[in-house]
């Protein structure tokens, strides 16, 4: 699935895009165990701790993401002096901390 919005991409490494993968696989795995556990009338509280525990998979693979975005694509940018880079990383990070 393509993003039209989308002007800008990144080429990831095998490793990076395989251990990005593997923590999508696993973060849809707990989404679908939630969806079941709600389909079978999970007590509540059961399936609060399990949400608890999609939210703290996709935080970490936020946290992944983040820093490989920093170590690369901002490094690369600031080296190449291009403009705007420290703002969009001000501007994701606002985002983030909502």
């Amino acid at each position: 699935m393509a993003c039209e919005k989308c002007e800008r991409k990144k080429k990831r490494s095998q490793k990076e895009y395989k251990d990005l993968m593997n923590r999508l696989n696993r973060i849809e795995g707990q989404i679908r165990g939630i969806k079941g556990m709600v389909e079978n009338d999970a007590y509540c509280p059961d399936i609060l701790i399990q949400v608890s525990a999609a939210t703290a998979a996709l935080n970490s693979f936020n946290k992944v993401l983040l820093a490989n975005h920093i170590e690369s694509c901002v490094v690369d940018d600031l080296k190449e002096e291009k403009e705007g880079t420290v703002q969009e990383l001000v501007t994701v990070l606002q985002k983030l901390m909502k």
